[in-house]
């Protein structure tokens, strides 16, 4: 029996998804949680086989949890589910110890199957992804200027290009304005840009919001 943590703030989503897994005799949903907090609660208190974590949780974002997870769980395989469109997180997830990324939209399709494959100890992206990480992986191809970003000034980044003001951002991340403005400072100094409004241009036409 393959047993999962289902990780995701929204019990809709977690339901849907339990509904998904009760579709195979050999896989279980032995627990949930909500945050970064009781993920780590859950594991200890039971066997788990693999991890299917949101990268939009309260508090952590998705891709420090998962660092988090790695790092005290090395062997414990965690696969990405999340709203976001491949191109934006599925490179640095993967990145980060991540054994798989799935959009939430192709949940129905491709949960079980993900589940199954990474279970066996490989990983599982879309033909899509695929091509992408082979494109990011080849020597010498320039990279887009928000790659150079760390994880959490990209998180800054897509925040403000969606049009949350600093207090909103800090509220969300749990940091302080000041902290908040600092990671702004530096995203605008690596992307050699002066003000928001060219931050807001720069994902617009990248992709990197809705």
């Amino acid at each position: 029996m393959i047993r999962i943590l289902i990780a995701d703030d929204h019990v809709l989503i977690r339901e849907g998804l339990k509904k998904i897994i009760k579709e195979d005799s050999l896989m279980e949903v032995a627990a949930e949680a909500q945050d970064a907090r009781e993920i780590f609660e859950r594991l200890k208190q039971g066997k788990i086989d693999i991890v299917v974590l949101d990268l939009s949780l309260p508090g952590k974002n998705g891709l420090e949890i998962l660092k988090d997870l790695k790092e005290q769980n090395p062997n414990l395989p965690v696969l990405i589910l999340s709203m976001h469109p491949e191109d934006r997180f599925a490179v640095r997830a993967l990145k980060a110890g991540a054994s798989g990324y799935l959009t939430k939209e192709s949940a129905a399709q491709e949960l079980i199957k993900a589940i199954r494959h990474i279970v066996q100890g490989r990983k599982y992206v879309s033909p899509t992804l695929a091509e992408n990480l082979a494109l990011y992986l080849q020597e010498g191809t320039e990279r887009p200027p928000h790659e150079t970003l760390s994880d959490r000034e990209y998180q800054i980044l897509c925040l403000i290009a969606g049009g949350k003001t600093m207090k909103e951002i800090a509220q969300r991340l749990f940091l302080s304005i000041s902290t908040v403005n600092t990671y702004r400072s530096r995203v605008l100094s690596k992307m050699n840009m002066k003000n928001d409004a060219d931050l807001i241009r720069y994902a617009v036409q990248n992709r990197l919001v809705d």
